[in-house]
């Protein structure tokens, strides 16, 4: 029992990031139903900006508690994530808002190579480490399970961004625009709602939020490289589908399954005779399944469109 309930903490924390990624995507789908490929590499962007932002407010914050400044560097990597997405989205997506969908498809992958090989243009293509924003001591009284205080801080400040998510897209002005454009964006204009202004805070919001994943996985792994977004973005991609894309609960829950069934069979690899290499399996193997047999996802609704 112990160690399933250590490979459920290992899952859960693995699953938040996931989770944090995957509500980019549905955002962005739910407002202007595409799928932004290029999601995966503003996450990579984010660990590279915090990694700079770390170095930068060094001799700054250097009497500070470690908590404060890591607090400063995520909030940093969020702003500047924030205004990357929001750059994307004017620069590559809104010239074709009126075009085919297939053709914005093409451009987000497009603009995935370009974040990705300008990145290993100016960071170089070998991994670079990454700095500890704060010391990694084990929590006491847990008993035999294992738990950093990286990992607590991983769950406990995920929960809070996903709080925060919530309130602003049902207590707020600008969440009741984003509702009301994704259910129909002609008669959301109608009403008063600027759609170009909600269409840019919805990708700066998911932009912030694949920023903090980014911190949150780089602490943990302490290594980023140029292509650390292409195989989390694509599992993110899955554990929105998984949940339902367009679906903000189902997003959350998508990327927590797919973390803990992930962790799991990395855990039980020998009980189940496979190769703890088959984890980055786990995730395809899923979105065969959740499409063959629910392709709306667990929270998502069939949506019949008219002829």
């Amino acid at each position: 029992m112990n160690e399933f309930l250590q490979q459920l903490i290992n899952g859960l924390s693995l699953g938040a990031i996931y989770a944090l990624i995957a509500l980019g995507y549905t955002m962005v789908y739910g407002v202007l139903r595409f799928i932004n490929f290029a999601h995966g590499d503003v996450f990579m962007v984010g660990a590279f900006s915090a990694m700079y932002a770390a170095r930068w407010m060094a001799p700054h914050t250097a009497a500070w508690p470690q908590w404060l400044s890591a607090l400063c560097v995520l909030g940093a990597a969020m702003l500047l994530c924030a205004l990357l997405g929001i750059l994307v989205e004017r620069l590559a997506y809104k010239p074709l808002r009126e075009r085919p969908r297939l053709t914005v498809l093409i451009t987000a992958i497009g603009v995935s190579q370009l974040l990705e090989y300008t990145a290993q243009l100016v960071f170089g293509a070998a991994p670079r480490g990454f700095p500890s924003l704060i010391t990694t001591r084990s929590i006491a009284g847990l008993g035999g399970l294992h738990l950093s205080n990286i990992q607590a801080l991983v769950l406990l400040v995920s929960a809070l961004l996903l709080a925060g998510l919530h309130f602003i897209v049902m207590r707020t002005r600008m969440g009741l625009a984003m509702r009301a454009m994704s259910l129909n964006p002609t008669a959301a204009m109608l009403m008063g709602v600027n759609n170009s202004v909600v269409i840019s805070f919805t990708f700066g919001l998911g932009s912030a939020l694949a920023a903090a994943a980014a911190v949150f996985y780089a602490s943990l792994y302490q290594a980023i490289d140029p292509f650390m977004g292409v195989m989390p973005g694509m599992k993110a991609f899955v554990a929105a589908v998984l949940g339902g894309i367009g679906s903000l609960p189902g997003a959350m829950a998508g990327g927590l399954i797919l973390g803990v069934l992930e962790t799991l069979v990395v855990g039980y690899s020998g009980l189940l005779g496979i190769s703890p290499g088959y984890r980055d399996a786990v995730a395809f193997v899923l979105l065969i399944l959740i499409l063959l047999f629910k392709p709306s996802g667990l929270f998502g609704k069939l949506q019949r469109e008219k002829v």
